[in-house]
């Protein structure tokens, strides 16, 4: 709390500053001291380590005196929810979070992080994004509220650890879940009770029994943040294959970088989504079977797939919103049909 107060007290005189000396708005040119980026993920730092911190310390050593980013952490300047305002403000000039986390008040905030169902792997997100169209539809929503969406990729599946065995669906029954807000949504039908709390709260709040569990990673993130040494089980059924997150930036900060900047920033991007691609996926299978704090759990299929069918009237619910809705979710229906169509390997059953 007192890094996030003398942040924002120091960016309120960086503000007035800049508003008395127009010229250190200028573009920089060479000879200028570095470019400063403060860039806040929704990543604790354990996990940072992982997902962002490798991809930014790449960045940094590139651009040597031309830019530096500065990664803070989960919470660390300002709350998690409050991170797309803070980001069109300016008060930070990147973020790295899914849409749904942050609350960016766009049509395709919902679909971030886990739209249930709306992926069986990792893979399917780029595509989704690269080959169907979702990259266009992002740019256009982010670019109407002054904010540049610079890329998309994938992390891990959403599964439950939790204190206590599920092995029906009448387990989850009661179950306080820390998850995110849209896969709260639809959990509810089935007597989940989402909580929200600060990310840096929730192995507290397992253990003070707050909390009977998570359903916000897959069991990579279970063990590195620690939610495996306070939960018991691990559920095997998932409601979505991958979390879908981005990048974004301050739209005036992202114009201001010269253009071998900004090709860089890319680059280091696809950076980071290709190693989560292999660090999740290599990990969700050896902590399955290697792993000795969960114990796994599974739902029948026959049982799992009314959750399966509840998702697609979920979607329909979603659709009916407005019409960028109904276009994302018609891009899903096509591409599952896709995927679906072409059997082994892209779906199975």
């Amino acid at each position: 709390m007192t890094n996030r107060r003398d942040f924002l007290k120091k960016a309120g005189v960086a503000t007035a500053a800049a508003a008395g000396a127009t010229t250190l708005a200028a573009p920089a040119v060479h000879g200028q001291s570095p470019i400063k980026w403060r860039l806040q993920t929704y990543a604790g730092p354990a996990l940072a380590e992982h997902v962002i911190k490798p991809a930014i310390d790449s960045f940094n050593k590139v651009a040597r005196d031309e830019m530096q980013i500065e990664l803070f952490f989960a919470d660390q300047l300002v709350p998690t929810g409050e991170l797309f305002r803070a980001m069109q403000r300016g008060t930070i000039d990147a973020v790295q979070s899914d849409d749904d986390s942050m609350a960016s008040p766009t049509e395709v905030t919902v679909f971030g992080g886990y739209f249930p169902f709306a992926s069986r792997y990792s893979l399917d997100v780029p595509v989704l994004f690269n080959q169907y169209g979702l990259d266009k539809i992002w740019d256009a929503e982010y670019s109407k509220v002054g904010v540049k969406w610079l890329s998309a990729g994938a992390w891990d599946p959403c599964h439950f650890n939790t204190k206590d065995p599920i092995n029906s669906l009448e387990d989850l029954k009661g179950k306080r879940v820390f998850t995110f807000p849209t896969a709260g949504r639809f959990l509810s039908q089935f007597g989940v009770v989402p909580v929200t709390l600060p990310w840096e709260d929730i192995e507290v709040a397992v253990q003070t029994g707050e909390l009977d569990g998570v359903a916000w990673s897959g069991i990579t993130e279970d063990y590195t943040v620690g939610w495996a040494d306070v939960t018991d089980y691990f559920l095997t059924n998932n409601i979505s294959g991958a979390w879908a997150g981005s990048f974004f930036a301050n739209m005036d900060r992202w114009n201001e970088l010269p253009e071998h900047l900004q090709e860089l920033l890319k680059l280091t991007m696809d950076s980071s989504h290709y190693y989560r691609q292999w660090w999740y996926w290599g990990g969700e299978a050896h902590l399955r079977t290697k792993g000795t704090k969960l114990k796994l759990t599974s739902i029948p299929d026959e049982e799992w797939a009314t959750v399966e069918a509840a998702a697609r009237k979920f979607w329909d619910e979603i659709a009916a919103e407005s019409e960028i809705k109904a276009k994302v979710v018609q891009i899903f229906k096509e591409y599952n049909d896709v995927m679906e169509k072409a059997g082994r390997p892209y779906r199975y059953g």
